[in-house]
């Protein structure tokens, strides 16, 4: 029996963690740069990622030795680095002769099911059935479909010096944000 309020729930915060519309800049900076972002490749690899952690992620980080805060620590310093690229101007992924190869990482992980969307996945078992967490899932996984099919439109509507002013904003917000999950998960 599917649960409407807990569906929607889990959704909206998958949707807030994910953040989709914050990482436009973000993918159409990361797309500039490997060429191309395959949308299909890259949410079918996000919804393997968030399935994969539905159903196994605790205890397949246990099985590793690592627990959920060092994966967290782990996946921020990822972030980190895309937010340095973004904000001065380096090159930390550099693209490869493979360029389908970047819908995988960093763009299905760690941007779109990075280290807060999969922790976010295992805190909500205990409250949440799998089916309510399995429907959030999907309806995340069209909305990230949907996003990046768009991003050629989303580059029109900024243009090229929106672009860099987006870009360099969501750099600083991205530094930020892996700033906060290495210090939760730090304990700082």
């Amino acid at each position: 029996m599917f649960n409407i309020d807990h569906i929607l729930t889990v959704s909206f915060t998958l949707f807030a963690v994910i953040d989709m519309p914050g990482a436009i800049p973000i993918l159409v900076s990361l797309k500039e740069k490997l060429g191309k972002i395959e949308s299909g490749k890259a949410t079918l690899a996000s919804g393997i990622l968030m399935l994969s952690f539905l159903f196994v992620g605790e205890r397949f980080l246990g099985f590793l030795g690592v627990d959920i805060r060092s994966f967290a620590i782990a996946g921020s310093v990822v972030i980190f680095l895309v937010g340095l690229e973004m904000v001065m101007g380096l090159e930390f992924f550099k693209a490869e002769p493979d360029s389908s190869s970047g819908s995988i990482v960093p763009v299905a992980f760690p941007l779109i099911a990075g280290s807060g969307t999969l922790t976010t996945i295992i805190s909500l078992k205990p409250n949440f059935e799998n089916e309510a967490i399995l429907a959030g899932i999907l309806l995340n996984l069209i909305v990230i479909y949907i996003v990046l099919q768009s991003l050629k439109l989303w580059e029109r509507i900024l243009g090229r010096s929106g672009l860099m002013v987006v870009r360099k904003f969501f750099g600083v917000i991205l530094l930020a944000i892996a700033v906060k999950i290495f210090k939760t998960n730090f304990g700082m």
